[in-house]
Formats: structure tokens, C-alpha cells, sequence
């Protein structure tokens, strides 16, 4: 996969210099006979590539052979970092769809939207955009398989994808009134960009509501202390404000460093006090989430893998009145409950073939496929639940309607794999992730 990346000198040189970026409100039209919306609203052609110069357009695939087809896309406009209000019209007046939607780091925002022909359905989201840049003389040090990523290019990007995929129209508006939620961690966390892989991060997006955005922060193979020092947190704070929320998760590649100073309740615990105090300095508010269980069984039994790490969060957190969701524990139910041969189908476990270019088995017992990030997703939701985070209250209905307080969602009774309907992205990658 080959995506156009700028330094962090020439996007802040694009976003100053580009009259298009200078707006904060966009509407596109895509179908020929739209009338216009706004004053400046675009009808989209098949021939409007993306570029720089346009600052919007179809972006990293072929263009649809016409609009109104059932072909993937993807569609991007050059924004500044921020919250934005997305607001999409999903249908055709020609005929039925099913149409799926994600952002930026393949973040899932509508799910299997069924429409029928002559029906339009509108649906609103915030997707959360980042730069790598912190000010003019810092950037976050990104990894070099992060300088692809589409969390960190210059622009927005929506991916239309579904059975058959239709969409009419997209608004985007810029919006920092709604609270942020910033997300801390490792590859069990981060927005995964391809296929098979992926993170519950980029899964939980697909229950909230616009009244709360989600910035993924998340890394493979950071532990606590070096997302610090790769200023990861420190872009992550410099966008913060009062009223927003950080959740880490953290102590899966911990367990790993060795040298003085390093341990559980030793560098570990005093990198977790900086998130706090960081976190509370801003006026905002951390949650701490204990890590995800290996797929490590014995005698139908999750084996216990990341030494005194969770008890080591566990601890902080009630030391420093933080509340924590122990996913540590809830994914060995959902372990469990799938079973030792079951669970495969959460993980990234693929014979040779499975895709294209793939030319050994997959055989990973530490990172999700989308299903069991769905599924993951689903328990720390749970956990906002159970911890009585106002983060709650701002899910969609359907999540309510779906789990409502009377049969909230259980870990021991995960979903049915082959219910779970996902539409592949068209980027696949053969290297895991960082971590193990």
C-alpha cells in the first residue's frame, strides 16, 4: 500500500497556504442530479482525484467506474487537526443498499446500514483528526510504518464500503465542543489500518454517538514509559481540554523491559502517575484498562502471561482514586467462553492464501482480527458501564437497546462469529504488529 505522506514542515506550510483548509464547513454531493445544499456545496465527479491543490476528492484507490455503483471508495478532504462533525446521508434513490462506513485508521462508525431503494438515511458522527506535528518545534517520533498511516497524512478520509455502498452526501464540520476521548496504548489498542488485523480502539468508535469524538493515540509495541518519551502523550495533552477523558491501557509490552528501575511497581507505576497527573492537570479525566489477555490455554484455562503488571495498575489506580476496567479479566472470560479451539476465530489465525500475497500461515495469539475486536470493544463498554462513566451515556440507542441495563453485554456470552458481517478493507499487510 502506497499513501503520500508530508513532513511536518510542509503540512503546516499546505494548511496555512491552502484556502480550502481555511474552512471549517464542507458539503459534497454525490449524485448528479443533487441540488446544492450550501453555498459551497461541491457536486462530486468520478474524476475528481484527490490533490493537494484541489483539497478533496476520491483517494487511494481507483475512482467508482460511476457514482452510484456498488464499488468501495474512499473519499478525503485537507483539515487541520481537530474534532469534526460528519454528517453523511446513506441510501440511493435508484436503489437498495448496505452500506458500512469507517475513518481514517479503518475506525468503524456505521455498520451494515440497510436501505431500501428510494430511501435515505442520515447519520451523524465525530471523527477525530491528528497530526503528528505538537507545535513548531516538536512532533510526536513516529515508528517507520506509522509515516503511512492515515491517522497522521493531511487530510480526512472516509472509507464508503458494504455488500453495496451507497452514500449521497457528506457534510463535515469542524467541532471541538464535544469531549474528546484519548486513547493510550499498545497494538491492542491502536487503529489498525489493514487487513486482517485490528484493535478494539478502532471498533469501540462504532458506539458512540456525536456527542463524543475518539482520538487514537495507541501505538504497537509501546509500553507506558515510551510513549512518553516518544511524545506520544504530550500531542495527545496538547490538544486536551477540560471535560475530556484519557484511557490507557498498558502492561503487555511492560513486562518486557529489563534494566535498572524497570519493574511493575517501579518505572511502570511511575509512568502511570504522569498520565494521571498530566491527565488531571488539564481538567480531564483518566480511566485505566488492565491489558488483554494472550490466547494462552491449558486444560481449557486462559495461563496467566503478563506477570504482576495488571495487579501493578490495579493498584495505582486505587492509590490515586482512578477508575479501572479490568479487561485483564473480562477477556479471559471471552477467552474461555469462545473456547481453546473457538477463540481462534477472534485472533488473526489464517491459513496461507487467506489473502492476497500471503504466503504463510497466521498463527497470532496476541492481536484481534476485526471480529474479536469487535468483541473486545464490546467489554470495555461494559466497563465504562460498570464503572459509571458518563462516557456511557453518550452511546448510540441502539447499544442501549442492544444491552440495556437489565442484560447488559456479557463475556461469557460473545456474539456468534458467524453473525459478524465485515466488509474487508482493500489494504492487506503480511507483517504483524509490534508486540507479542
Amino acid at each position: 500500500m502506497h499513501r503520500h505522506f508530508l513532513s511536518s514542515i510542509a503540512l503546516l506550510a499546505l494548511l496555512s497556504a491552502t484556502s480550502f483548509v481555511r474552512a471549517q464547513t464542507w458539503d459534497f454531493n454525490f449524485t448528479s442530479s443533487a441540488r446544492k445544499v450550501t453555498d459551497e456545496s461541491v457536486n462530486v465527479k468520478v474524476t475528481d482525484r484527490y490533490s493537494p491543490d484541489r483539497g478533496y476528492g476520491f483517494d487511494f484507490i481507483a475512482s467508482p467506474q460511476r457514482l452510484g455503483s456498488n464499488e468501495p471508495f474512499f473519499f478525503s478532504v485537507c483539515v487541520p487537526d481537530g474534532n469534526y462533525r460528519v454528517t453523511m446521508t446513506i441510501g440511493s434513490r435508484r436503489r437498495a443498499a448496505l452500506t458500512t462506513v469507517r475513518a481514517e485508521s479503518r475506525r468503524l462508525f456505521v455498520e451494515n446500514l440497510a436501505t431500501r431503494k428510494g430511501e435515505l438515511h442520515e447519520v451523524s458522527f465525530i471523527v477525530h483528526k491528528h497530526s503528528p506535528q505538537i507545535d513548531e518545534r516538536r512532533s510526536m517520533h513516529l515508528k517507520p510504518r506509522e509515516l503511512q498511516k492515515l491517522n497522521f497524512d493531511d487530510r480526512l478520509t472516509i472509507e464508503i464500503n458494504g455488500d453495496a455502498p451507497a452514500c449521497s452526501r457528506i457534510h463535515i464540520e469542524r467541532d471541538d465542543s464535544v469531549p474528546t476521548l484519548f486513547l493510550c496504548g499498545n497494538s491492542t489498542v491502536v487503529d489498525q489500518d489493514n487487513e486482517p488485523w485490528a484493535s478494539w480502539g478502532q471498533m469501540i468508535t462504532r458506539w458512540f454517538s456525536d456527542r463524543v469524538a475518539v482520538a487514537n493515540f495507541a501505538e504497537s509495541g509501546e509500553t507506558a514509559s515510551t510513549f512518553i518519551s516518544a511524545l506520544r502523550l504530550e500531542k495527545a495533552l496538547s490538544m486536551m481540554k477540560k471535560g475530556d477523558y484519557l484511557i490507557a491501557e498498558f502492561g503487555h509490552n511492560d513486562q518486557k523491559q529489563r534494566g535498572p528501575g524497570m519493574g511493575a511497581y517501579y518505572n511502570f507505576a511511575t509512568a502511570l502517575k504522569t498520565f494521571i497527573d498530566e491527565t488531571r492537570a488539564r481538567g480531564a479525566k483518566p480511566i485505566f484498562v488492565t491489558p488483554t489477555q494472550r490466547r494462552s490455554f491449558e486444560n481449557g484455562h486462559i495461563q496467566e502471561t503478563h506477570a504482576d503488571y495488571p495487579e501493578a495498575m490495579i493498584w495505582v489506580a486505587s492509590r490515586e482514586d482512578v477508575p479501572i476496567i479490568d479487561l485483564h479479566a473480562m477477556t479471559r472470560t471471552l477467552y474461555e467462553a469462545l473456547g481453546e479451539t473457538g477463540s481462534k476465530r477472534a485472533f488473526v489465525h489464517y491459513p496461507a492464501g487467506s489473502y492476497p500475497g500471503q504466503k504463510t500461515d497466521f498463527k497470532d495469539n496476541t492481536h484481534f482480527n476485526p471480529y474479536g475486536a469487535y468483541e473486545i470493544a464490546k467489554c470495555v463498554i461494559e466497563g465504562l458501564r460498570q464503572i459509571g462513566s458518563p462516557l456511557f451515556d453518550a452511546l448510540r440507542p441502539e447499544y442501549q437497546q442492544l444491552y440495556p441495563a437489565s442484560a447488559p453485554f456479557n463475556p461469557a456470552q460473545p456474539d456468534s462469529f458467524d453473525a459478524f458481517h465485515w466488509n474487508d478493507s482493500p489494504f492487506f499487510e503480511a507483517e504483524k504488529p509490534d508486540g507479542n
